[in-house]
């Protein structure tokens, strides 16, 4: 993959690509948004539900046969501002030390389908 970062349009601010190139031929798969749940139970606060929520696309990309470096977007939506930080440190977590960052997008939203949600990610990856 490639990141694409032009030198006319401002650098992200944060650990994300503007954009990224998949190479032809890669086989592509793209999780449903993911929620902070785990055994029926959600956890409190951004940080431990985004953990959850990686947890699960690690899990959805080891079953075609994936992880975390062939991730080449996210989404996430989050359900305040002050919930930004910990989403972003189980993100960074989750992206770890890679040459080339994923493409991002990040979202305040009203709400989820049960309150007590406060984070909701997806994923793009892609692999030979």
């Amino acid at each position: 993959m490639k990141a694409l970062t032009p030198p006319s349009i401002a650098p992200p601010f944060a650990r994300y690509a503007h954009g990224v190139e998949v190479p032809a031929g890669q086989r592509l798969v793209r999780t449903s948004g993911q929620l902070g749940m785990m055994d029926g139970a959600v956890p409190e606060g951004p940080e431990a539900q985004a953990g959850i929520c990686f947890a699960n696309i690690r899990a959805i990309l080891g079953e075609a046969g994936m992880g975390a470096d062939d991730v080449f977007h996210l989404s996430a939506f989050v359900t305040d501002r002050s919930h930004m930080a910990g989403y972003m440190a189980a993100r960074d977590a989750f992206i770890g030390a890679r040459a080339v960052l994923p493409s991002s997008t990040l979202m305040i939203v009203s709400g989820f389908t049960r309150p007590e949600f406060v984070v909701e990610v997806e994923a793009w990856a892609a692999a030979p």
